[in-house]
């Protein structure tokens, strides 16, 4: 957090400095696309971000800037002529969202609004223009790209263009599937969290600021520094029994008390609505597990173990299925996806990837056993217990089409992607308007961009050798 706010510190310091420069400097035009211009403080805002966000000073990054500020003004006025637009409640639901994630990393509200040297209201206001020109922008290429289909012939074509020595190796993977036990308190261990709720709740009520309660009391750690504030969201940002309790309140509301089996005790006030945004603030109360559910946690894997392993009753897919308490796998026969390959949904996962707890229990199993339950304790500090099975195991080797399939169509239909989108990109250069200021028409990554500036013919008329 500390490293975090030098940082940004840093950040204000530089844009106190961009500010302090002559106006002439700060704001002449970098670029040109069609009616629309990129200013110089446009660039400079940008590029102080990225420092404020951990990235090395290098003045060259700003080509890059300009090369995407130059891309998202071309698929802008492309998604007005082809009408493709995004709601107010999208924008604001991406800029609560950032907001939400620099007033987490800036230790809460008050402090990022000294770093900005504005208020938070300032400054979304500033930033609500180019997000939502960037979020248009996604659409626009999403348009462009979505008749893309990558054919198993594609995917050889591809295959089969790769010269032999530049095939990719990939790493020992293996096809991993999990059971979990989350431990389960009863309803008299829960009493005490519920009655805590309570009492918060009849402060509000009492007169006593909500937004203060929650910056004390709430352990939501990514709301509370800003007093339980949640900002706009959608129905799907939620779990059921929030979403259920948020969007059945007038604005001004207090809920009562209710239970997330998820997360723990709530009570939350909508601010305002918006359609099917609502915009609300909540604190949270999480039970603390007891040794006890942890015991009986571990009883219950113990049985379930029991029946996959010397009883042989139920098979593992199934048992995720029913028993499982991760949602992510238990839907999936319990597998694990590869988080590096969200889109083909693949199981294979390096063994480089794997969660260490994981990768230690799978090294010693032969595939098709399946583990002992083992205590287990997740990047959410959740502790319960887990059974894994060992679906299949492939040692390192270059890539091949019997074994690769699924990586080498992601490949293939990422560089089809590519494609489609550099031609479209040509095609719209050249029937646009581009002007890049000389400062960057060294750019490599810039290249191609500028319109070409028409040849200037003398037609002053010879002087005539004729005398009168």
């Amino acid at each position: 957090m500390r490293k975090f706010g030098i940082a940004i510190f840093s950040f204000i310091l530089f844009i106190t400095a961009v500010q302090a420069q002559p106006k002439h400097t700060l704001d002449k035009i970098a670029g040109v696309v069609g009616s629309s211009i990129i200013l110089q403080s446009d660039i400079e805002l940008k590029y102080a971000t990225n420092i404020a966000q951990g990235m090395q000073p290098n003045p060259a990054f700003k080509c890059l800037i300009l090369q995407q500020l130059l891309t998202q003004k071309l698929l802008a006025q492309q998604a007005i002529i082809d009408s493709v637009e995004v709601k107010d409640d999208e924008v604001d639901a991406d800029v609560d969202r950032r907001m939400r994630t620099m007033i987490q990393r800036a230790g809460g509200q008050d402090r990022l609004e000294q770093y900005l040297g504005r208020t938070v209201l300032q400054y979304k206001d500033e930033v609500r223009p180019d997000i939502k020109e960037g979020l248009i922008a996604q659409k626009m290429q999403q348009k462009i790209t979505t008749n893309v289909n990558t054919t198993p012939q594609d995917v050889e074509k591809f295959y089969k263009k790769i010269p032999v020595d530049s095939l990719p190796t990939f790493n020992k993977e293996v096809e991993v599937g999990e059971i979990v036990f989350y431990p389960k308190l009863t309803l008299a261990e829960k009493e005490a969290y519920k009655a805590k709720a309570e009492e918060l709740r009849k402060r509000v009520i009492g007169g006593e600021d909500f937004g203060k309660l929650a910056r004390l009391y709430s352990q939501d750690p990514g709301s509370a520094p800003n007093g339980g504030d949640l900002g706009f969201a959608d129905r799907t940002a939620y779990v059921k029994e929030f979403t259920a309790m948020a969007f059945k309140l007038k604005a001004g509301d207090i809920s009562p008390v209710f239970e997330s089996t998820e997360t723990g005790f709530h009570f939350l006030q909508v601010i305002e609505r918006r359609g099917e945004q609502v915009h609300v603030r909540h604190i949270l109360i999480i039970p603390v597990v007891t040794q006890e559910s942890l015991t009986r946690a571990k009883t219950m894997a113990d049985s379930i173990y029991t029946l996959l392993g010397k009883n042989k009753t139920i098979d593992f897919s199934s048992a995720a299925a029913y028993y499982s308490d991760n949602k992510d796998t238990k839907f999936n026969g319990g597998m694990l996806l590869n988080a590096e390959s969200v889109e083909t949904r693949s199981t294979f996962i390096p063994t480089d990837k794997l969660d260490p707890q994981v990768a230690l229990v799978t090294d010693t199993m032969k595939v098709g056993s399946i583990s002992k339950p083992f205590l287990f304790t997740g990047p959410d500090g959740k502790q319960g217990y887990k059974i894994l099975y060992l679906k299949s195991t492939s040692n390192a080797h270059k890539a091949n089409l019997a074994q690769d399939y699924p990586k080498i169509k992601e490949f293939a239909n990422n560089e089809k992607v590519g494609r489609t989108v550099s031609e479209w990109f040509e095609k719209k250069r050249k029937e646009t308007f581009i002007r890049i200021d000389p400062e960057y028409q060294g750019c490599p990554v810039l290249k191609g961009w500028s319109t070409p500036t028409p040849a200037i013919v003398d037609v002053t008329p010879a002087e005539s050798t004729t005398k009168p």
